[in-house]
C-alpha cells in the first residue's frame, strides 16, 4: 500500500468518525429528543448545555474531543515516523497522517455526513486533536479560554480567542507544520462562528452564567 493510499484511508476514517453526532446520540437517549430544535440547532455541548443538562453536555464535550484525538493517535500509531520535509519544515510521516486523519475528523463533526453536512463548529474536536498531537500547546489554550471566559462571560468569544491565539503559541512551541495545521483548522473554527461574531457586536450573545 502507498503512502497516499493509506493517508486516504485514514482520512476518510477520520471524517466517518469525526461525523458521529455524540450530541445528538446523547440526547435522544436522555429523552430530550432532536438538539438541533433547541436554542441555536447545533449538535456541540454549548447547545447540549441548554437542556439544562451538564452531565449529558460535559459527555458530549469529552465525546467530541475523542474524535479527532483518536483519529490522530491512531494514524501516528499505524504510520512509521519516516523523516519528512513538508513546506520547508523537517517533519515524520506519523505526523503528518496524524494532522491529516485529525483534521479529517474535525470536518467530519462540521460537515457530517448523516446529517445533511450540518454539524458542529468543532471547537471540542479541535481541543482534542491539539491535546494528542501537543498538549502543552493545548493546556496553554484551555487556560486563554478560562481567562476569556471568567473576564468577559462568553463561552463563544473565549473559544474564539483561544483558538486565535493557539497558532501563535505553536509557533513558538512545536514544530511549524503543527503551526500552519492548526493555522487552518482555526480559519474553519471562526467561519463556523460568524454568527456568534455578528450576535456579539450586537450585544445579544447568551453569557456563561456562573452559579457560587
Amino acid at each position: 500500500m502507498t503512502d497516499n493510499m493509506l493517508f486516504a484511508i485514514l482520512g476518510i476514517g477520520g471524517y466517518l468518525l469525526g461525523s458521529i453526532p455524540f450530541g445528538l446520540i446523547l440526547c435522544y437517549v436522555a429523552g430530550y429528543g432532536d438538539i438541533r430544535k433547541i436554542g441555536s440547532g447545533n449538535i456541540g455541548a454549548t447547545n447540549v448545555l441548554r437542556t439544562g443538562n451538564k452531565t449529558l453536555a460535559l459527555l458530549t464535550v469529552l465525546f467530541d474531543a475523542f474524535k479527532a484525538g483518536i483519529a490522530a493517535y491512531i494514524a501516528k500509531t499505524i504510520v512509521p515516523e519516516t523523516p519528512f520535509n513538508l513546506w520547508g519544515a523537517e517533519t515524520n510521516l506519523s505526523t503528518l497522517a496524524a494532522l491529516i486523519s485529525g483534521c479529517c475528523a474535525i470536518l467530519g463533526h462540521n460537515f457530517p455526513v448523516w446529517l445533511k453536512f450540518k454539524g458542529g463548529k468543532g471547537v471540542a474536536s479541535s481541543f482534542g486533536l491539539v491535546l494528542i498531537l501537543t498538549p502543552k500547546v493545548a493546556l496553554i489554550a484551555l487556560l486563554i479560554w478560562i481567562v476569556t471566559a471568567c473576564l468577559f462571560k462568553y463561552s463563544s468569544l473565549a473559544a474564539i480567542v483561544a483558538a486565535t491565539l493557539t497558532p501563535v503559541v505553536t509557533y513558538f512551541t512545536e514544530n511549524s507544520v503543527y503551526m500552519i495545521f492548526y493555522l487552518m483548522i482555526v480559519i474553519l473554527l471562526l467561519v463556523r462562528h460568524h454568527a456568534n461574531f455578528a450576535r456579539l457586536f450586537k450585544g445579544q450573545e447568551s453569557k456563561i452564567k456562573f452559579k457560587k
